[in-house]
């Protein structure tokens, strides 16, 4: 194989542009996509993007029905949050059943009648194949108020008439675990983006300070956030909690506790606020913007935050999980929510002891919500993420 031979010094080089005449009119049309794509604005681009994100997409629909299905717990709960059944105390759940002797007779449960095992001292429940308890729907049942306000009695799904059913069984006190449950969400998800709110203002504003101004502000803030950050969190946490006065009403403990997951959860966020606006501080728009005289709150909010916003949108839906789970931790420990106050951690209350754990392993059930609901914020994270950048 022998190579062509380089060309003399000052010699001009050979080139292969085409000598042929060109049409304009002969490009390749526009199609009407490509159009679209030109035509739309930013946030159509990131929901373009994020629909093909299939595994967020079924993440976000999920939390959205979870968080709209707040408002309506009282309806959505087969019984009443404090409701007690004596006869039925740790009560298994109870299979739905369609059909019944090979005759189709829709959604019913079968009667249970219960004894007393003396040896073990243990509730022994058996079901009754021949007492057929069907489910009734849009049904009236035990009585609450709605959110407090209004008094109501209509349900989802109720028993049927001096019937049971107990989808994820009954505590120790004969309480419906679905029920609760349900009712513990609304506590359960709201503090996570309450404390994510408190979160966000304090590590954007000080972060972003620290950032844009540096001098003796970003020297005392990153050694304030130091300090925070080598205290192991749960022992934090729970050092915070035990200084609140028994004597506070619910709502003051539920407001308490989410303002210290909010205040110990920003020294993170300041941080990445920090590090990012050292260097885009320095580019050339930002030198404009102080020239035509904007203020720094202008500069921060309308210039640099955008240029991050993915970084922000992941660090939220990384974060609301780990309140979730901080108010789960505290209130398992006896130093979060107290009752009558209900939440998923005040439920795994209920299955502190082994031997309880080994009879009655149900009661565990309400760490299910928990795990989806963070693997869910987890998904839509990775989406929102990717989505935040459509041009990528």
């Amino acid at each position: 194989m022998t190579s062509s031979p380089l060309p003399e010094p000052g010699a001009p080089l050979a080139h292969f542009v085409s000598t042929a005449p060109f049409d304009p009119n002969e490009a390749p049309p526009i199609t009407d996509a490509q159009k679209e794509i030109s035509k739309a604005s930013q946030l159509r681009l990131m929901w373009w993007k994020f629909k093909r994100h299939k595994l967020a997409l079924a993440s976000g629909v999920f939390l959205a029905l979870l968080y709209a299905s707040i408002l309506i717990v009282e309806f959505l709960a087969p019984y009443n949050l404090h409701t007690r059944h004596v006869d039925f105390i740790h009560s298994p759940p109870q299979r739905v059943h369609l059909f019944h002797d090979g005759s189709f007779v829709g959604p019913f449960v079968y009667g249970r009648d219960m004894r007393l095992d003396m040896d073990t001292l243990r509730r022994i429940y058996t079901n009754r194949t021949d007492q057929v308890e069907p489910l009734r729907f849009f049904c009236r049942g035990d009585a609450y108020r709605f959110w407090g306000l209004l008094d109501a009695n209509l349900h989802l799904v109720c028993p049927a008439k001096g019937g049971q059913f107990f989808l994820l069984g009954t505590d120790r006190l004969g309480r419906d675990v679905l029920s609760r449950i349900i009712y513990g969400a609304r506590i359960s998800l709201t503090i996570g983006l309450i404390g994510i709110s408190v979160s966000f203002v304090l590590g954007i504003v000080i972060g972003g300070l620290a950032g844009y101004r540096g001098g003796l502000f970003d020297l005392v803030t990153q050694r304030i956030i130091e300090v925070l950050q080598s205290i192991p969190s749960i022992p934090l946490w729970m050092a915070l909690a035990a200084i609140m006065p028994v004597t506070w009403s619910p709502i003051l403990i539920y407001l308490g506790i989410t303002m210290i997951l909010g205040l110990l959860d920003w020294t993170g966020l300041a941080r990445a606020v920090r590090s990012k606006l050292l260097s885009l501080r320095e580019e050339d728009y930002v030198l404009a913007a102080q020239l035509m005289g904007a203020k720094t709150s202008r500069i921060i909010g309308r210039h640099l935050i955008p240029g991050f916003m993915s970084h922000l949108i992941a660090t939220a839906t990384i974060s609301i999980p780990g309140m979730i789970l901080g108010e789960t931790a505290l209130s398992f420990l006896g130093l979060g929510l107290r009752p009558p106050i209900t939440s998923w951690g005040i439920l795994l209350t209920e299955a502190r002891s082994v031997s309880v754990i080994a009879f009655y392993p149900w009661l565990l059930l309400p760490t299910l919500p928990v795990v989806l609901v963070i693997l869910a914020f987890n998904f839509l994270g990775d989406g929102l993420r990717d989505a935040a950048d459509p041009y990528k």
